[in-house]
């Protein structure tokens, strides 16, 4: 079945988000120590959303969406930064 317009566009977001995300996070792993911790602590801040909720398994609504996906981004950079930084070190 071909792909809808939707569909391809959605792929090609996707493809240039993790392009960006895996850009973002070499950069922050080639900085100086103390500024990449210190940027990695603005993301950590950051990567977990403190929305008072406490139920693991509540479903997010479409209000919650932007907030959580922006949490999970700032995860998925601050992951792929450790990991390279931890790479370049060896």
């Amino acid at each position: 079945m071909p792909n809808t317009y939707l569909e391809d566009t959605l792929i090609t977001l996707e493809a240039r988000l993790i392009a960006q995300r895996r850009l973002l996070a070499r950069m922050m792993a080639e900085m100086p120590p103390e500024a990449r911790e210190t940027l990695l602590s603005w993301i950590n801040e950051r990567e977990v959303m403190r929305d008072g909720q406490e139920d693991p398994g509540a479903v997010p609504d479409a209000v919650d969406t932007l907030p959580l996906s922006i949490a999970q981004e700032f995860q998925q950079i601050a992951t792929l930064a450790r990991r390279h930084h931890r790479s370049s070190d060896l």
